[in-house]
């Protein structure tokens, strides 16, 4: 069970997981040594599922994203859908996958060098697979907003 302090240190890690447990204790009235054992918890119990690093827009802005939406084949059955899915977390390119409900079966975004790596790639994983009935894809022209974190409150 999370109480308010594991709370509060995972909006706070969210925002920048850089911080010291001495930083994190200006926030949060807990000792740094207690914010420390509180963190290594989260993450050894897989609250904290991974740290990454997110790059600037300046390393990532010249290149080609894409949002696709794929409408599976009515036929589609588990195992085609379930060797869709396992190609599509292979592709690097693919930075997100969602299952959807409505219209479109999933929603995938594309990140690739150029758009010849695009059409590989689209290809290789969407084309060929009898359990795509169709795709279609906007490019991204501009990250007008990107904020991956979610707030955590009590209740």
């Amino acid at each position: 069970m999370l109480d308010r302090f594991d709370l509060k240190l995972l909006n706070l890690v969210q925002e920048d997981d850089s911080r010291t447990a001495e930083e994190l204790a200006r926030h949060v009235a807990l000792s740094p040594s207690a914010i420390a054992r509180r963190l290594r918890r989260l993450r050894s119990t897989g609250v904290i599922g991974r740290t990454i690093a997110l790059l600037a827009p300046g390393l990532t802005n010249r290149r080609l994203r894409a949002i696709v939406h794929v409408q599976l084949s009515e036929h589609a059955d588990q195992r085609g859908k379930q060797a869709l899915l396992n190609r599509i977390a292979k592709a690097p390119q693919v930075q997100f996958c969602y299952e959807l409900a409505g219209v479109y079966d999933l929603v995938l975004l594309f990140d690739c060098a150029h758009i010849d790596e695009f059409t590989d790639t689209a290809e290789a994983v969407l084309v060929a697979d009898a359990t795509v009935r169709r795709y279609e894809t906007s490019f991204v022209k501009r990250e007008v907003k990107f904020a991956p974190y979610v707030e955590l409150s009590e209740g």
